[in-house]
C-alpha cells in the first residue's frame, strides 16, 4: 500500500450497503476481531491486504433482490448446518451447482481473489491438498470474489491452478458465505453439511473424512 492508500484509509470510508440505497460510513479501525492470526473485517470494507495473514474482500455483494432474499434465506446456514447451494460459471463457462455433489463427493471451496497477496502464496497448499485427495474423490473448487472473467483467466493460466476457478462476478455467494477475509477455505462434506470453516487442520479432517 503506497502512502496515498494509506493516508486515505486512515480516516472514515463512505461506501454502498447492498441492503439499501443509503450510504454507511465506515471506520477502519473499529469493529475488526482477531481469529488466531488473522484479522477479519465487515465484508463491505475496502479491500487490501494486511501483515497478520489474510486480505479483505473488495466491496460489498452487488445482489439484486431476489439474490439477496436467497442470502438472507440461507443466512442460518452459512456457518453450521448445510452448505448453502449455488450455481455459478467457471472459466470455460460450465455451470457448478453445489448440490450436484451431495451424496457423492465432498466439496472444498477456496474463496480468494487475484490481487490478494495471501492467496497467492497459499496456492502451493491448495495444489498439494488436489494432488493428495482430487483422486480419492474431493472436488476443490476455487470461487473468486467479484473480479472480471479475463483478469481472473489470466491470473489461473499463469499460476497453473489445476481445479475449477467459479466467478462470483456480484459477491453474492461470498455473501451467504459470510466471507470476510481471504483465502478462505470451507469444507463441505459429502451430505452437503459445513464440516469446517477457516479449517486450519483441514488435512486431518480430509485425511479422516476421505476413510469413510
Amino acid at each position: 500500500m503506497n502512502a496515498g492508500d494509506q493516508k486515505k484509509n486512515a480516516g472514515a470510508t463512505k461506501l454502498p450497503h447492498s441492503d439499501s440505497s443509503d450510504t454507511i460510513e465506515l471506520h477502519p479501525e473499529k469493529g475488526q476481531r482477531k481469529s488466531g492470526t488473522r484479522e477479519f473485517f465487515p465484508p463491505w470494507i475496502q479491500g487490501n491486504c494486511h501483515s497478520a495473514g489474510g486480505c479483505l474482500p473488495v466491496h460489498p455483494p452487488l445482489c439484486s433482490s431476489s439474490r439477496q432474499t436467497e442470502i438472507v434465506r440461507h443466512h442460518k446456514n452459512a456457518r453450521r448446518g448445510k452448505g448453502p447451494d449455488f450455481v455459478l460459471t467457471d472459466l470455460k463457462g460450465q455451470k457448478f451447482r453445489l448440490s450436484d455433489h451431495r451424496g457423492k463427493r465432498p466439496v472444498l471451496i477456496i474463496f480468494s481473489t487475484t490481487w490478494c497477496t495471501f492467496c497467492k502464496a497459499e496456492i502451493p497448499h491448495f495444489k498439494s491438498l488436489y494432488a493428495t485427495y482430487a483422486q480419492q474423490g474431493l472436488e476443490v473448487v476455487n470461487i473468486d470474489i467479484q473480479e472480471p472473467k479475463e483478469k481472473v483467466a489470466k491470473f489461473a493460466s499463469q499460476n497453473q491452478l489445476p481445479y475449477r476457478v467459479l466467478l462470483d462476478e456480484d459477491g453474492s455467494v461470498s455473501g451467504v458465505y459470510e466471507i470476510r477475509g481471504v483465502p478462505t477455505m470451507v469444507l463441505v462434506d459429502k451430505k452437503g453439511m459445513v464440516a469446517c470453516r477457516q479449517c486450519r487442520t483441514v488435512e486431518s479432517v480430509l485425511a479422516s473424512m476421505m476413510k469413510k
